[in-house]
Parts: C-alpha cells; structure tokens; sequence
C-alpha cells in the first residue's frame, strides 16, 4: 500500500520562549523570541525541512498559543491531522536562555497541559496506519495516561510491519526526578525510570540518546554496560551521541570501546547552543534511516544538522533544509561559528521562509504625499480610505492564495492591522515618498530599531530612485541606507523588498536596472523581492532577471509596478513581463485607487461605490495578468 506519510512523531509540544539575551541569566532575560518547540514537534519539523512526508501526534490548546502551534506546523509542512485541540487544558510552554557554551537554563511549564493529555482514545488506526514510521520520545512515557497512547501507536505500528523510533530525551524533572528549577538537568538516576524505560524498548527497531541517556535506559553509568544492558531487551539498532565526538550506531553485539561502532563524520562547531541539538540530530539520523542509506551516511546528516542547530539560536528555526544541508556538504566548512557564516546564513534564510508566493498580484494603496495632496483630504478620511481600499483587495482575493496589498503605516494604519491574517502579502514602505537620497519615514526610528514592532508577515519595503549616472557620493549614500535597512530587516525576521525606479532620474536602456542591481548584490543586499519598472523590451527582462538569478537563485522574485498606467499599457507591459517566470505578479496602486480617491474625498462616491469600483478594477488586472501568464506559458512550451 503506498503511503501517504513518512513518519508520525507522538509526544509534547510547546512553545519556547527564548532569551534574546544571550550571556545574562533567565533571571535577566529583557525579551524573547517565540518559536515552536518539544521533542517530537521539533523532530517532525527537522524531517520535513529534509523532504520527509512528516505528522506529529500531540495537544496543544484551544488558545493563542495553541493555534500559534497548529499554523507553524503547517508553515513547516507537517501534517496537523494528529494534533488534538484540547479546549479544557492549555498549551504547554518553555522559558530558555543560554548563558554560556556550559549553561543553558530553562523552565517547563507544563502542569496539567494540553499534551500530556492525549490517551488512546486519541490514536487513530487509520492514521497510524498511513505512515511508514512511528518515532516515540520518552517523556511521554512518564505518565500512564500517554504511555497509554505511544504504546498504542506503537502496537499498530508493530502490527503492521512499520518501523518504529526511541529519542530517550530523558528530562529527569518531566519524570518527577528533579525539581522546578532543574530544567536544565539531563541526569538524575532512577530505578523506576530505568525500569519504566526496558519495558518498553523492545518495542523499537532504533533507539537514540547521549550517553547519559543510555545510562538512565540501562541503569549504570558504565556506558559500555548501559548499551549491553538495553541490548538485552531489545534488538534495535542504537545510536549512542557522544557530543564533539560525534555519534556511533551498533547493530549487533556492544564491543568494548565505543571507538568500535559505525561513525560518521563529525564537524568541528563552535557551541553556542546545545538547546534542541539533539532533536535536529534526529531529525537528520531519519532522514538517512528512512531514506534507506548506510550508517555513517545516516550519521553524517544527523552531526550536520546537530551541527547546525549547536551554532544557532532556537530549535526548529535552526534545522536546515535539504538544500542548504547539500550547499553545506559541497561547500564545506569555512568557519565554526555557523550563524555567522553570511554564504549558508544566505541559503538557510532562503530555503525556509514560509509561504508559497509563486503568485502575487498586489494592490498597491500605500501611496502618502498623493492621497495627502487630494482635495478634501483629512487624517480621518484618509484612513477610512485606506480601509476602503482593503475592502475590495479582500472582496476579490475572497480567500484565496497568491493575492496582496502594500499599506503604509502612516495614514493606513488602521487597514494595515486588519490585514494581518487574512492571508494577503503585506508590503509595508520605509522611505519618505519622494526623497532622493533616501530618508527613512520617522516612525522606524534613527536606529530603524521599530522594525521590532512590525508584524511577523509584513515585507519591509523601500523604493530608491537610483540611476546608474548616480555621482558617488549619492550612489554611496543610497547604497549605504539600503544595506542598513536590509541588515535591520532581517535581524528582525522580516522579508525585505527592493523597488528601484531609475527612469525617473535619468535616461534608461535594456542594461539600466540590471547594472542597478548588480550593485546593490555588491554591496552585500539581498532582497527577498525585487520591484521592477515595466521594461519596453524582451531583453530588459533578460538582463534583469540574469543579473538576480547569477547573484541570488533562490529570490522570492520579482512583481512589476505600474506607474499609474492606463489599462491598456499595463496590459502591454504585463504580457511582456510574464514571458520571465521569475515575475511573480504585479503591484499597481493608482491605475486602482485613483478616480475612486478623489470622488470619495470630493463627497462624490459612496463608499460601497468606491469598493465597488476599485474591486472591479483590481480583478480586471488580475484576470489580465492570469490570462497574460497562461499565455506565455503557452508559448513557451
């Protein structure tokens, strides 16, 4: 039977609160970032950042952070199928920091959580059934309530002739072994742990843990005895983690020096991180598992992905994707401190931002100055206005994919904020309207540190009216800007858009914004988008779209402004530019919003007229831009 899934994961989820500061205590913490986290959440996300078919059985609450949990899941590709919304209990968090490469404090808060109330009423066969593995993790085994229901999932598993996984994750104060404020512990004994744990080994066809991990599953701290201890129960390949040593798998009998077992090459990283590491690790050791490779093989993704995560900061934001993992491989190492590595920074941003933006066609209604300068023009009407506008951006997207807007922060406050969630792609401008060099709208601060404020889904826009003649001072002024507000953008996790006009600075020819952009590439600027002027020729196109595919191959790509067109040339310019597959949509404001403003403002148009206009207008782009796109595709085939 052909299998829907990969591999299932069964056990906690969380979310993790981790200490932006790094070197103080928990206790000093000023800021935390939030990321997804827990054992088998992690490990499900790592797999399907490597091409696994993933899914995770586990609770979160009928709450903020539960749903925060369910839509990161599906950002990451993993099935939610198995999650349960539990509406009596709440969603399981983390408190972490890193003080140094020793210390690496942390709180569950966890009592009576949405996830250690999972039973096997809550196990689906069927489910179970539609994955080729089932990969436990031990905490859920520490209450008899989940025991209950990994040991269902792994009896249908068995049954079923599937393969099933142990991560021992042993956390001695989630077994009742240690105290609040021992977080970080990783080794209390346990008789009854160590029983808990040989009774259900043999359950397992792989099991992994560090050393101190195999002590617990085997009842000494003799690792040599340890391992010969879980091989007497159990059959399972084990995979031993020996930290900068890297790892060793036994298939058979335990020799008598952990020097004996098969290894894989291991990679010399600076630790920063150790928070998480192991579930990376895990994550890369499936990969190679399932994937059916030889032991040192399986080794080598799990110390790379182990790799990566020790260098950075969080657990799932840190695992790579296969494609930077091969960069990684081909490349080689250049320097320990993987988060600092700009080339495979680059990459990993690259290959994990979420979302599929294969199309966006865009309102564009973040204009100032030109609504400021409308007859009857007031702060108030210019908000309703701007509402006004979503209004009919959300009437034609009515739900679907692949539809945006750009909204300013200034008189579009208020449409701004209610965008968010709706499913729309946000551009949100930095700059001030017309300023040559630039200058930054005051709101982001001198430091631009308000960028902090800004939605997580909002694009970091900035137009710059740039001409290859530019003198240097100005070139270097304008350069210098752009490369600081793309720096601050992506410390704060934020995509960046580059729109750069330099027809209205000088005379233009069909190399003008590919030299542009070159430059900025030079400069070290990578933008996730690139907004372009309707070029008038084939090989404008050309030369643009080789110059951001020869500097960055993985762009988000590029949408096409309209200039206040009239229709017909927009249609002109939208059929040339979608021969280029790297043109993603367009992003036209005026040629929308324009009659419709100045009647609205004049008290001349309803507000529903308006809507109704502007939504006419916006689908008939859309629909242009469709039929302009099946076109080229027709053509080119």
């Amino acid at each position: 039977m052909t299998k829907s899934l990969d591999l299932i994961t069964i056990g906690r989820s969380s979310v993790d609160l981790y200490g932006a500061q790094v070197g103080g205590r928990l206790e000093d913490m000023r800021s935390f970032d939030k990321y997804i986290g827990g054992s088998p959440t992690n490990i499900a996300c790592g797999t399907a950042r490597l091409g696994l078919r993933s899914a995770v059985i586990t609770g979160v609450g009928d709450e903020h952070m539960g749903r925060f949990i369910l839509e990161q899941l599906s950002r990451e590709g993993v099935s939610t199928d198995g999650v349960k919304v539990d509406p009596e209990r709440l969603t399981a968090l983390v408190l972490l920091g890193i003080r140094d490469e020793d210390s690496f404090p942390l709180i569950f808060y966890r009592a009576d959580c949405a996830d250690m109330a999972l039973t096997d009423a809550d196990i689906d066969e069927g489910f179970i059934r539609s994955a080729r593995a089932v990969v436990a993790t031990g905490t859920h085994l520490s209450n008899p309530r989940v025991e209950a229901a990994t040991r269902k999932a792994l009896d249908i598993a068995r049954d079923a002739g599937m393969q099933t996984a142990l991560d021992i994750d042993y956390r001695p104060n989630l077994w009742g072994v240690a105290g609040h404020g021992d977080g970080e512990s990783r080794f209390v004994e346990s008789a009854a742990v160590t029983a808990k744990l040989q009774g259900t080994l043999h359950l397992f066809d792989l099991i992994v843990g560090t050393e101190e991990e195999f002590h617990i599953a085997g009842g000494t701290t003799d690792t040599i005895a340890a391992l010969r201890a879980v091989r007497a129960v159990s059959s399972a390949t084990l995979v031993c983690k020996r930290g900068a040593a890297g790892a060793v798998a036994f298939t058979g009998a335990i020799p008598d020096s952990l020097d004996d077992g098969q290894a894989g090459p291991g990679f010399p990283i600076e630790v920063f991180n150790v928070l998480g590491a192991g579930d990376g690790f895990m994550s890369g050791l499936l990969k190679g598992w399932l994937d059916g490779a030889d032991w040192p093989t399986a080794l080598k993704y799990a110390n790379a992905c182990g790799a990566f995560a020790v260098s950075r900061h969080g657990c799932t934001p840190a695992y790579p994707s296969w494609e930077e993992l091969q960069f990684f491989f081909d490349r080689g190492l250049t320097r320990p401190d993987l988060r600092h590595d700009a080339e495979l920074e680059q990459v990993h941003w690259a290959t994990t931002r979420p979302g599929d933006w294969s199309s966006v066609k865009t309102f564009a209604f973040d204009h100032r100055s030109q609504i400021e300068d409308m007859d009857g023009y007031t702060p108030a009407k210019g908000a309703a206005f701007k509402n006004l506008c979503l209004d009919a951006a959300l009437r034609v997207q009515n739900g679907r994919p692949g539809y945006g807007i750009l909204c300013d922060n200034r008189i579009g406050r208020s449409a701004l904020h209610r965008a968010t969630g709706t499913g729309l792609w946000i551009g949100r401008p930095t700059e001030l309207p017309g300023s040559r060099p630039i200058e930054f709208e005051p709101e982001l601060g001198d430091d631009l540190g308000q960028l902090r404020e800004w939605a997580s889904e909002n694009v970091v826009k900035l137009l710059v009216f740039c001409h290859p003649d530019d003198d240097d001072k100005t070139a270097g002024m304008q350069t210098a800007r752009v490369k600081r507000l793309f720096t601050a953008a992506r410390r704060q996790g934020l995509e960046f858009l580059l729109e750069i006009i330099p027809s209205k600075v000088g005379p233009v020819d069909d190399m003008t914004s590919a030299t542009l952009i070159q430059t900025f590439y030079d400069a070290g600027i990578y933008p996730d988008w690139w907004k372009l002027e309707p070029f008038k020729t084939d090989a404008a196109w050309a030369n643009a779209v080789d110059a951001i595919t020869r500097n960055d191959p993985r762009t988000r790509g590029i949408v096409v402004l309209g200039l206040d067109a009239p229709e017909t040339e927009l249609a002109a310019s939208f059929a040339l530019a979608a021969r280029q597959p790297l043109v993603k949509g367009f992003a036209v404001g005026r040629t929308i919003f324009g009659d419709a403003a100045r009647a609205w403002m004049a008290g001349d148009m309803t507000d529903a007229q308006a809507v109704d206009q502007m939504a006419e207008r916006f689908a008939w782009l859309c629909d242009t831009w469709d039929k302009a796109r099946q076109t080229a595709r027709k053509d080119a085939a």
